[in-house]
């Protein structure tokens, strides 16, 4: 089954912090997509692009435009759960 989120919002540090319906509560780490995923890098380029991350109507992807998502499971098998968990 696809995790659905809850909520999303935008960190420090390009990170993102994630809480799923199921109560796991994690910060993704966006750094390594940007550097290294074709046309993520517009999220340091393009100032305040980052901050505009959205929901999917589905919950399973978060996004910030038509080329740059993120699915669910992805964050959920990487994350790191965040303190006090």
């Amino acid at each position: 089954m696809i995790p659905r989120i809850k909520s999303v919002t935008v960190s420090e540090n390009y990170h993102l912090h994630v809480i799923f319906d199921d109560g796991k509560d994690c910060m993704y780490d966006m750094n390594e997509d940007i550097r290294t995923l074709e046309g993520y890098s517009a999220l340091k380029e393009i100032p305040g692009l980052f901050d505009l991350v959205q929901l999917d109507e589905s919950r399973t992807c978060v996004f910030w435009n038509d080329y740059i998502d993120l699915p669910s499971d992805i964050i959920y098998e990487y994350a790191r759960i965040s303190k006090g968990q």
